[in-house]
C-alpha cells in the first residue's frame, strides 16, 4: 500500500487549467482517469488526510504510485480525452458501463448498391442506417414483415441475391410482393433506393404524412372503380398501422428524444434508456455497474451519456436528452452532444407532463432491473463462492484460486494441430484474455509435447512481461527466464534496460522458445513500458487446468519447473470418468457428482475444448479453400478476386499468358509473371468425379479442388 504523499507533486507544480488526470500503479498501469474543470484544485482532493477520503477514494489513492495530467484548452475537449483514455486504458477504478447482451438493430445497408433490410448486432457500420435497440430479434423480424408489404425492399443475403441474379429467378419473396426483385431487374437501382429511403423515413418516425398519402391514394382509387388497387392499398394502411401498434405512443409526433434514469445503493448502480423516435418508444436498453469510484448521481449520468454517445455521430444523437440529474458541468456536456450530432441538443431534468410521467416508467425500470440483478447476483455469488473454495479444499490450496487458466489440444488427425487458452476470474469467463496458439515446435500428433510446448510459450511471456516491468527484481537468470525466439545470440546478449539475459541454452531442460501466436488484434512487437494497458500474459493463475490426464498434467508441471515457476498449482480433468489429476499423484481425486467445484472445472474445461476446436475447424476451413494464387507473394485478396472474376476460373487463368494477365486492371508485368509461375509450378488439381455417371467433372468456378 502506497503512500500518496511519497507521489504528491509539489505545491504550484499543477496548472490551474481544464485537463485530464491518470493515477497509475507501481507497475505504470492506469487504474484511475478522471477530468477537472481546475486541475489544481481536484487533485488537491486527492491528498488531503486519508481518514477524510472515502472508502473507494482512498484505495485508489493508495492503490497508485503516481499521478500525470494533459492540460486542454476547453471543458469539452477534456470530456472527449477523458472518455477516450476510459475505453483505451480500462482502468480498474473508474465505473464502466457494459451492456448484459448484444442488442439487435433494424439496420438498413444504405452503402450498398441495392440497400438490404436485416437485423444487427454488434458495432455500428459506416453508411448503415440503424433502428433500435430492440429487446428481441423476433420484435425486429415481425415489423419487417408487416412493412414488406408497403416497401418491398431487399432483405436477401448476398449470396443469395447473387444466385437469383444468375439464374435469373427472384426468391419466393419477389413472388409474393414482399420483395421488388432488385436482382431481376424488375426495378431499378434508383427505384429501390427509394423504396429503402421511403422505409427509412417510415421508421424514424415520419408516419402520419405516408399514411394520409396511401390514404388519399386508396379513395381515389375506389373513385375511379380500381377496386382490386383501392383494396391493396387499404390492406398496406392496416399492415403499417399493426407495424406502428407494437411502438406505444408516449409523447408528441415529432417529439426524438432518449429518457436515461439511474437507480443506485452503496455498491451498484442500474441504468436504463428509452429511445423514443417521432414520439414513439423505439427500443430500450440498460446496464448494472458496479461503483468502483465515488461518484454520485450526477457522476453517473455522465459516464452513462459518455457511453451512449461516445461512438454516435448524426441523427443517432437525439435533439433532446432527459435526464434525473445533470452532470457537474451541463454545459460542456451538452456542447460535446452538439458536436457529435452537428446541431443543438438540448439536456435537461422533465419537470411536468408527459416527459415527466415517462421517466418515472423509465425510473420505475431502473429500480425494477437493480433488484432483479442483486436477486440473480447473490445466488450467483453464493454458488462461484462455494465452488472455489471447493476446488481450494480438493486440491489442496491456501486459497480459492480466482483466476484459473486452462489449456486444450485440438488437431485432425494430426494435421492443424492447435491449442487453446481460457481465463476465467471469480468463476466467470474473460474471454477478452483468452488465447490460441499454433503448434510450431513439431510436426504431427503428440499431445503431451504439445501441451508442454504451449505452456513453455505462455510463461515464458509471462516472465518477460515481468522482467520488462520490473516486477520480478532477481532478473530472468534467476528465474530461468528467457526472452523470446530470436533475440538472444548463442552466446547470450545484454537487453537495452541492462539487465543481463541469460541464453536460452542455458536454462537446463528448456525447450527452443518459440513465440506464441498473436491474437486479434495482433500485439505490438515492441508495447512500450509506460503506456498503462494491461498486457497480454502479464498476469498469472493461481490454477492451471489442462484438458487431460496424468501424461499432460506432466508435462505442464515440467514445463513450469524448467521456467522456475513453483507457485501455481496444476490439475488436469480427464473427460473419461472426469477425474482431477494432481501432478506425481498415482491416484486421481474424485470429487462428488453434485460439487460444484467440480462443475467448475468442466465449465472451463468445456469453454477450452470449444475455443481450441472453432480456431481448429477456422484453420482446416481455410487450408481447403486455399489456391495456388495463394503462394503469389503481394498479391491480395482484391486482386485475386478481380483476376478470377475477369477469367472466370483458376482453370482458365492457368491457360492465359503473360499479356492477358497484364489486362486486368490492377496487375503489373511483374505480378503477372509471378501468378504465371505460380500456377505453373502449382500440382493439378485432381479431378472430381461424378459418382452416379462415372464421368470427369470439370473445374469452371473459381474455387481450387483440394
Amino acid at each position: 500500500m502506497a503512500d500518496p504523499s511519497s507521489y504528491r507533486p509539489k505545491p504550484g507544480q499543477i496548472p490551474d487549467s481544464p485537463g485530464v488526470y491518470k493515477f497509475r500503479d507501481e507497475h505504470r498501469r492506469v487504474i484511475y482517469v478522471g477530468k477537472a474543470k481546475s486541475l489544481r484544485q481536484r487533485l488537491a482532493n486527492y491528498f488531503q488526510d486519508l481518514s477524510g477520503l472515502h472508502p473507494r477514494t482512498r484505495t485508489m489513492v493508495t492503490t497508485a504510485a503516481s499521478v500525470e495530467w494533459t492540460v486542454v484548452s476547453t471543458e469539452v475537449e477534456a470530456l472527449q480525452l477523458e472518455y477516450s483514455w476510459i475505453k483505451e486504458f480500462d482502468p480498474r477504478f473508474n465505473v464502466k458501463y457494459r451492456d448484459d447482451k448484444s442488442y439487435p438493430y433494424l439496420a438498413v445497408t444504405l452503402n450498398e448498391e441495392f440497400p438490404r433490410v436485416q437485423v444487427m448486432r454488434g458495432a455500428k457500420k459506416k453508411g448503415v442506417r440503424y433502428f433500435g435497440p430492440y429487446g428481441h430479434a423476433w420484435a425486429i423480424r415481425e415489423t419487417v414483415d408487416l412493412m414488406l408489404r408497403v416497401f418491398p425492399v431487399r432483405t436477401c443475403s448476398a449470396g443469395v441475391f447473387k444466385n437469383a441474379a444468375r439464374t435469373g429467378r427472384p426468391c419466393l419473396l419477389g413472388y409474393i410482393g414482399k420483395c421488388s426483385a432488385p436482382c431481376v431487374g424488375r426495378v431499378t437501382p434508383e427505384e429501390h433506393r427509394e423504396l429503402a429511403d421511403d422505409f427509412c423515413d417510415f421508421m424514424a418516425g415520419r408516419t402520419g404524412t405516408y399514411i394520409r398519402r396511401l390514404e388519399k391514394d386508396m379513395m381515389a382509387a375506389a373513385e375511379e372503380m380500381e377496386y382490386e388497387r383501392a383494396a391493396r392499398l387499404r390492406d398496406d394502411v392496416e399492415a403499417l398501422k399493426r407495424a406502428m401498434e407494437k411502438s406505444a405512443v408516449v409523447l408528441a409526433d415529432a417529439t426524438d428524444a432518449d429518457l436515461i434514469a439511474v437507480a443506485e445503493d452503496e455498491l451498484e448502480a442500474a441504468v436504463q434508456i428509452f429511445h423514443v423516435r417521432g414520439g414513439r418508444v423505439r427500443g430500450q436498453r440498460g446496464w448494472v455497474t458496479d461503483k468502483v469510484e465515488n461518484v454520485d448521481t450526477s457522476g453517473l449520468v455522465e459516464h452513462a451519456l459518455q457511453q451512449l454517445y461516445g461512438e454516435e455521430t448524426g441523427d443517432s444523437v437525439p435533439k433532446e436528452v432527459l435526464v434525473p440529474a445533470l452532470p457537474e458541468d451541463p454545459e460542456a456536456v451538452s456542447q460535446w452532444l452538439a458536436d457529435r450530432r452537428g446541431s443543438q441538443v438540448s439536456l435537461r431534468i422533465p419537470q411536468r407532463g408527459d416527459k415527466k410521467d415517462l421517466m418515472t416508467t423509465v425510473q420505475r425500470n431502473a429500480q425494477q432491473a437493480l433488484g432483479l440483478h442483486k436477486t440473480k447476483r447473490a445466488s450467483d455469488l453464493t454458488t462461484r463462492s462455494r465452488a472455489l473454495e471447493e476446488i481450494a479444499e480438493a486440491l489442496g490450496l491456501d486459497t480459492a484460486p480466482l483466476r484459473i487458466e486452462c489449456f486444450d489440444i485440438s488437431h485432425l488427425q494430426g494435421d492443424d494441430v492447435v491449442a487453446s487458452m481460457v481465463v476465467f476470474e471469480d468463476g466467470l469467463a474473460r474471454k477478452g484474455e483468452y488465447r490460441r496458439f499454433q503448434i510450431k515446435g513439431f510436426e504431427g500428433q503428440d499431445d503431451v509435447r504439445s501441451m508442454h510446448e504451449v505452456i513453455s510459450r505462455r510463461f515464458r511471456r509471462y516472465l518477460q512481461e515481468k522482467e520488462r516491468t520490473g516486477e520480478w527484481e532477481e532478473g530472468p537468470a534467476a528465474t530461468g527466464a528467457v526472452p523470446a525466439e530470436g533475440t538472444v545470440p548463442a552466446g547470450g546478449t545484454v537487453a537495452a534496460s541492462g539487465t543481463a539475459i541469460v541464453p536460452a541454452e542455458a536454462v537446463a531442460g528448456a525447450p527452443p522458445a518459440v513465440p506464441a501466436e498473436p491474437a486479434e488484434p495482433a500485439e505490438p512487437a515492441e508495447p512500450r513500458e509506460d503506456d498503462g494497458r494491461p498486457k497480454r500474459f502479464a498476469y498469472p493463475p493461481q490454477l492451471l487446468v489442462v484438458d487431460g490426464g496424468q501424461p499432460q498434467v506432466a508435462a505442464a508441471k515440467r514445463a513450469l519447473d524448467e521456467l522456475g515457476i513453483d507457485d501455481i498449482a496444476v490439475c488436469g480433468l480427464a473427460k473419461r470418468l472426469e477425474e482431477v489429476w494432481l501432478p506425481d499423484d498415482d491416484d486421481p481425486v474424485v470429487l462428488p457428482r453434485s460439487s460444484e467445484g467440480l462443475y467448475l472445472l468442466q465449465r472451463v474445461r468445456d469453454e477450452a475444448h470449444r475455443f481450441a476446436i472453432t480456431y481448429q475447424r477456422a484453420k482446416r476451413a481455410k487450408r481447403i479453400r486455399s489456391s495456388p494464387l495463394d503462394a503469389v507473394a503481394g498479391l491480395g485478396e482484391t486482386r485475386k478476386q478481380a483476376l478470377i472474376k475477369h477469367f472466370g476460373s483458376v482453370k482458365k487463368l492457368k491457360q492465359a499468358t503473360i499479356d492477358e494477365i497484364c489486362a486486368v486492371p490492377g496487375i503489373g508485368r511483374r505480378t503477372a509473371e509471378s501468378v504465371a509461375v505460380a500456377l505453373a509450378a502449382a500440382a493439378p488439381a485432381t479431378p472430381a468425379v461424378n459418382t452416379a455417371t462415372g464421368e470427369i467433372i470439370e473445374e469452371d468456378d473459381g474455387g481450387s479442388t483440394t
